[in-house]
């Protein structure tokens, strides 16, 4: 078979093998391989004698295809070849008359030249003769193979273009079948939506107040939701019953809650009320809002990934900002390593902090929306936390962003990430490229670290699901400690624990002292290494590695909020980043309008507010192009775009070009002056 689905093994180039009496392999010498047993030894040969002679069959229909005609070729695209090929032997007989020409006119100045070396002329007009002579004779043996060369190409044209045509029709098939195949998985998952529907009718509650205006946290008055996270990404549904006490499922347009003619901005200052008193600890769940995928697919087929519109069916309510800003769910265990006097130990709460970060995407299969370019994020948690954080969209093509977090409690924290990203087919690899830093004040212990690469599985079909995996070095640039953490994939044959992470801390002389186990989803442990006498260094390593009494407990993953699975799957303090705060800069993420409608439930909205400002911020770098141009050819001095709270250095630790924290933002947020902010929303 030409086309094949996924699991299907190519018989022409199988390799089938006898295992033993039973058992016997058929593989495609590659990641493809099947084992398979019969009842007895007879079945078995039948079996592979079967299968032998289909490969034989198989290989000779190859060589008979190869050989056939272009039947499958269109007639036009017979015409299309049949001209070209016309055009390419006119244009070879134009280069051969134009050969028999220079010939021609050669063999003429060869005659002519030959006549005046017989004439008597000085000895230095003879030499001059002679080196036009054969000057005259290499141009003609240049032409020849000129010639030569057109019908040779010619000749290898019209014997391969049956096969370059059968090629490109491949890839036509190919295509058309690909945009069947996703119309029809399309068709039917609307289907199955529209049947599960119909079949789980759910008794609506007896009328009462519903969601009011004034929390918007409560969905409007309906019936009992049945939202499932899952939809967003074309499975099944799930039923998931919510208590009467949570509310209860968004219908129409009022899906958050809040009255449609009341605008976003009153909302916002309600909203600004309730969050002064105490953090919040839910946000209007999920709604259940069918898509088509069809009608997305059928219009990227060719682009690039990162330039496809995506609505925001597929994000979550937080901006890249804020999900760089989740990063410090764990402060504490800096706050920990800032007391530590050994910096071995100190280096192990760096490391369980690096993990710890990634707990977070577990389950968060959603993408966070992508910061419009200058827009910033605070979170100034000093009073309650002790610490202070700052993120900007410092660049917009590639995406990065800047983050500068203080501490009182003797840390800071700073980073610049780059994120990009490539499309598998099956899966997508992320891959966050910059340097962390973490310096401690009282020792000046200076840390440094890179993100291991996040891959998303089953892009098309299935469950999302998330993987980490790579090396991460964290070096001490003060004293030479490091620890290398290895991220193990996930390994369907493995006997590993899933989402594994070991680690190794060791001194400048690479002598081990702390050996770290885990998983980046739940916890981190510690087990201090004393190698036992008599032994090696591995096995010494090994004994103290299960020696029970030696460990510690790093870090464990706090348990996700009661009906997170409604909310995004978002922990506590994902919870209170999209809180409205006062005081906060007008380009900070919490006033993004496509992001707080889509948190209200209205994605309808949502979708034509993030066009919107998606055009206004095409028309800014435009603009911003069109004025680079202008100076370019005026020869007029051009400051380029730069960030307004970092600005670009090169660090003396690691040589990068990175943005760094200037200062000034604090400052501004308490005189509330935000005249140098940007008008982007």
């Amino acid at each position: 078979m030409r086309h094949t689905c996924r699991g299907t093994i190519n018989l022409a180039t199988a390799n089938i093998t006898v295992e033993d009496s039973c058992n016997f392999i058929i593989s495609n010498g590659g990641a493809q391989t099947y084992h398979l047993k019969a009842s007895s030894e007879v079945e078995r040969q039948r079996w592979v004698t079967a299968l032998e002679l289909a490969k034989a069959k198989a290989v000779k229909m190859l060589e008979e295809s190869d050989d056939s005609g272009d039947e499958s070729v269109s007639q036009t695209d017979k015409t299309e070849l049949q001209s070209t090929l016309r055009t390419l032997s006119s244009k070879v007989e134009d280069l051969s008359t134009c050969n028999d020409l220079i010939a021609k006119h050669g063999t003429a100045l060869q005659r002519s030249l030959s006549e005046l070396e017989t004439l008597r002329l000085p000895a230095e007009s003879t030499e001059k003769i002679k080196q036009v002579n054969e000057r005259a004779t290499l141009f003609r043996i240049t032409s020849n193979a000129m010639i030569n060369a057109c019908r040779d190409f010619l000749v290898l044209a019209q014997t391969h273009s049956k096969k370059w045509q059968k090629s490109l029709q491949h890839e036509r098939d190919q295509r058309i079948r690909l945009e069947e195949t996703l119309e029809q998985l399309a068709k039917q998952h609307n289907h199955l939506e529209r049947a599960f529907r119909g079949a789980t009718v759910l008794p609506a509650n007896a009328p009462g107040t519903g969601g009011s205006a004034k929390d918007p946290c409560c969905p409007a008055k309906g019936d009992v939701s049945d939202e499932d996270d899952d939809n967003e990404f074309f499975d099944a549904p799930e039923i998931i019953t919510m208590p009467e006490s949570m509310g209860h499922k968004r219908t129409g347009s009022n899906i958050s809650g809040t009255s449609s003619d009341i605008s976003l901005d009153e909302q916002y200052k309600h909203q600004l009320e309730d969050t002064k008193k105490e953090k919040r600890t839910r946000i209007p769940y999920k709604p259940n809002y069918s898509l088509n995928l069809w009608s997305i697919m059928k219009n990227c087929i060719g682009k690039e990934l990162s330039k496809i519109p995506m609505p925001v069916n597929f994000n979550e309510p937080l901006s890249m900002l804020q999900r760089l800003t989740e990063d410090l769910e764990y402060y504490e265990l800096l706050d920990r390593a800032a007391k530590c006097e050994s910096s071995l130990e100190q280096l192990c709460y760096v490391a369980a902090f690096t993990v710890s970060s990634y707990s977070t995407t577990v389950f968060r299969t959603s993408k966070p929306f992508n910061p419009l370019l200058g827009e910033t994020f605070e979170l100034d948690r000093l009073e309650e936390n002790g610490y202070r954080s700052l993120c900007e969209q410092v660049c917009h093509h590639p995406p990065a962003a800047a983050h500068h977090v203080d501490s009182k409690h003797g840390w800071t924290l700073r980073q610049e990430i780059k994120i990009t990203s490539k499309f598998r087919g099956k899966y997508l690899s992320i891959m966050p490229l910059g340097t962390i830093h973490c310096v401690f004040h009282s020792s000046g212990n200076h840390y440094t670290w890179k993100k291991v690469t996040t891959t998303v599985h089953n892009i098309i079909v299935g469950k999302l699901w998330i993987d980490q995996s790579g090396e991460i070095e964290i070096v001490n640039h003060k004293t030479g400690d490091k620890c290398i953490l290895k991220f193990v994939p996930y390994s369907y044959f493995s006997r590993d624990v899933a989402r594994k992470v070991t680690g190794e801390v060791t001194d400048p002389t690479g002598k081990v002292h702390f050996v770290l186990l885990g998983t980046w989803d739940e916890k981190m442990d510690c087990y201090k290494v004393i190698p036992a006498v008599g032994d090696n260094g591995a096995e010494g390593r090994q004994r103290a590695h299960e020696a029970e009494d030696s460990r510690v407990l790093l870090w464990k993953r706090n348990p996700l909020p009661k009906y997170a699975e409604n909310m995004y799957y978002f922990s506590e303090l994902a919870l209170t980043l999209n809180a409205p705060e006062s005081g906060t800069a007008p380009t900070d993420s919490r006033r993004r309008p496509d992001q707080r409608l889509m948190e209200n439930g209205r994605w309808d909205e949502a979708n034509a507010e993030k066009q919107r400002l998606e055009e206004k911020q095409r028309i800014s770098r435009k603009r911003r192009e069109a004025e680079a141009a202008r100076a370019t050819e005026d020869g007029t001095p051009y400051d380029p775009y730069k960030p307004l709270w970092f600005e670009r250095k090169k660090d003396p630790i690691t040589q990068e070009l990175t943005h760094v924290y200037k200062g000034g933002y604090w400052e501004s947020k308490e005189k509330q002056d935000w005249t140098l902010c940007p008008d982007i929303f």
